[in-house]
Parts: C-alpha cells; sequence; structure tokens
C-alpha cells in the first residue's frame, strides 16, 4: 500500500511525464512577425497585417497550403516556377476576402489599388 507521500510523489512524477510528452508532441510554432511588407511586383508592395489574419482566421493552413511559413517563401516559389506571379493573391487572399464580404463578415480589400502601395 502507498503512503500520502508516495502517492503525491508518483502523481508528481506521472504528470511530469505527461507534460513532457505533451510539449514533445506539439512544438510552438514561430507565429512570424505581426507585420509584414510583401513584394508585390511594379503595382508597389503590399503591407501585411499577419497578427491580424492569425487572430481572425487561427489556422495557419488556410493561407500556408500554398506556401510554407518561412519569410521570402512566395517570391522563391515564383522564382523556381512553382507560383504563378498572382497566384497567392489571386487564389487565396482576394479570394477568401470577398467571401467573407459576401457572407457580411469582416473582410479585407479586394481589389489591387486598395493593397499596393507604389512608392
Amino acid at each position: 500500500m502507498l503512503t500520502p507521500f508516495k502517492r503525491v510523489a508518483l502523481l508528481a512524477i506521472v504528470l511530469l511525464a505527461a507534460g513532457s510528452l505533451i510539449s514533445f508532441a506539439a512544438p510552438p510554432q514561430d507565429p512570424g512577425a505581426p507585420e509584414m511588407m510583401l513584394a508585390g511586383g511594379t503595382s508597389g508592395k503590399v503591407p501585411f497585417p499577419h497578427l491580424r489574419h492569425q487572430q481572425m482566421l487561427t489556422d495557419c493552413n488556410l493561407c500556408h497550403l500554398k506556401f510554407p511559413q518561412t519569410p521570402g517563401a512566395i517570391e522563391a516559389l515564383k522564382t523556381e516556377g512553382k507560383l504563378a506571379k498572382k497566384e497567392v493573391m489571386n487564389t487565396v487572399c482576394t479570394k477568401c476576402h470577398k467571401e467573407k464580404k459576401l457572407a457580411g463578415e469582416a473582410s479585407g480589400p479586394t481589389t489591387c489599388t486598395t493593397c499596393h502601395v507604389k512608392g
């Protein structure tokens, strides 16, 4: 039979082991910069409120199925010919913004000139 002290010690060991397993199973993800400036070609750069998107969408894969979560990934994939010039903006960004707008939800810009900044 276990004494109260041994029960507490055993419980502490079990909880510590469980906590260790959980931390190894799901390493924390780097959330990236809260604000980014994306290359926008000849139309000008695109300021991107990354943190706002994370807070509203909560699932990184909604955007990152097309490109990895590394700085410069979109431009690198375009250079390699794995992404078309406006593929991310047209099939991810603008599409999502328009769907949210149609659903009556808060949405981002839906036209080129509201995102791209010249100069």
